[in-house]
């Protein structure tokens, strides 16, 4: 499954080196997800991001700055529900229930939360029973395009593999993180749960 991570809501003091170190060992995908910060902060972090991760990171918001740099694509949810004019690049979406899935707009992903009790959102509890979820993969509902999001821990990895998801999109286990070293552990044990 791909391991993709999501940034904090807020800015912090030298954001681009834990973006960094997440891409460079081992995160699939990173989405800037910063929906309160202007355009020209969020300009500066990726200027500050090598170029050669810019394919691997997601703008949810902030796609005025598409045209700057080589993204890998965009995220659509309330805030922003369609692609920009002329947008012909990566596009995904937010889904908050099962029939949500299976709308016929061209995306090539969709992340579906919260699948457990979120870790980052006081009072986001999980909206899935096991036995919906285990039925939406067998109709295929659930497939190699949808990510799971919401609570997600190394030990839910297997299960979510099991429900037939493509991925699995964490916020709240990446950032409990208070330094380098414990992101990386924790990167570490995201990627070991995985391969199993």
């Amino acid at each position: 499954m791909k391991l993709i991570g999501i940034t904090r809501e807020h800015v912090f003091e030298r954001e681009e080196e834990y973006i960094t170190l997440l891409l460079e060992e081992g995160m699939d995908a990173l989405h800037i997800r910063k929906p309160n910060v202007l355009s020209d902060s969020i300009r500066s972090l990726l200027e500050r991001i090598p170029s050669y991760l810019h394919s691997k990171i997601i703008l949810h918001d902030h796609f005025d700055l598409l045209g700057d740099f080589h993204l890998k694509g965009i995220h659509l949810n309330r805030r922003h529900p369609y692609p920009p004019e002329g947008y012909t690049g990566y596009v995904g979406r937010s889904c908050h229930d099962l029939q949500e899935l299976t709308t016929a707009e061209r995306l090539d992903y969709r992340f579906l939360s919260p699948i457990f009790d979120s870790i980052s959102k006081q009072g986001y509890t999980a909206r899935f029973t096991d036995r919906e979820l285990s039925e939406a993969a067998r109709q295929g509902v659930i497939n190699s395009s949808v990510i799971a999001l919401g609570g997600i821990t190394p030990e839910h990895l297997p299960l979510l593999s099991r429900y037939g998801f493509g991925g699995a999109a964490l916020l709240g286990y990446l950032w409990q993180a208070h330094n380098k070293e414990e992101l990386r552990n924790n990167l570490q044990t995201l990627i070991r749960y995985n391969s199993h």
